[in-house]
């Protein structure tokens, strides 16, 4: 059985991101997936790395809950709005916390290169926008998927990373809201 793990890294519980992960959800559990979901916003952490990388800051509980689900799950679905060309802060926090020397990738000694300890891994990144998702990868680059896949998930041995964009997300009606959310319902069905 897949062992998927929806992360929801919008801070608002109320939000389309949180339906889209729900959405996801249903999908990946209709489908005979094992899953769980991780709502960033809901943890209790801080979300500071306050010494950077000289002094380790202990886990709290919720963080240590969620680096077990992201070591036991097989793919990897990060659900996130697009917020001035990147990700929410809190999303960002729990990144800088969790994905640390020793627990998602390893430097070696004296070297330049590092191993990776998350290999076997599979995700999707799904971004919602306020614009089109071509626009915002031809005008700007896609910074903050870039980020994600390229900086975090792959650089830590989760491979391949794909990437659905939605958006127009302000000005959509219920109707085009509703026809995302049965497609990422659909995407958790087809994992």
């Amino acid at each position: 059985m897949t062992k998927i793990l929806v992360i929801n890294g919008h801070p608002n519980k109320e939000s389309f991101n949180h339906a889209l992960a729900i959405a996801y959800s249903n999908g990946a559990v209709k489908s005979g997936a094992e899953v769980s979901i991780i709502h960033i916003g809901e943890l209790q952490f801080n979300p500071n790395l306050q010494f950077g990388y000289s002094k380790r800051m202990d886990l709290e509980p919720d963080l240590q809950d969620s680096l077990e689900k992201i070591k036991a799950a097989d793919h990897l679905v990060w659900i996130h709005p697009v917020w001035w060309g990147g990700m929410p802060a809190i999303m960002k926090g729990f990144i800088d916390r969790l994905f640390l020397p020793g627990l998602t990738y390893q430097y070696r000694e004296n070297s330049i290169w590092w191993d990776k300890l998350l290999t076997g891994k599979t995700a999707r990144i799904i971004t919602t926008l306020d614009q089109p998702g071509w626009y915002y990868r031809l005008m700007y680059g896609r910074p903050s998927v870039n980020q994600l896949k390229k900086s975090i998930l792959e650089f830590c041995g989760i491979k391949p990373v794909k990437i659905t964009y939605l958006g127009i997300i302000k000005t959509a009606k219920p109707e085009q809201r509703q026809k995302w959310i049965n497609q990422i319902y659909n995407l958790g069905m087809q994992r």
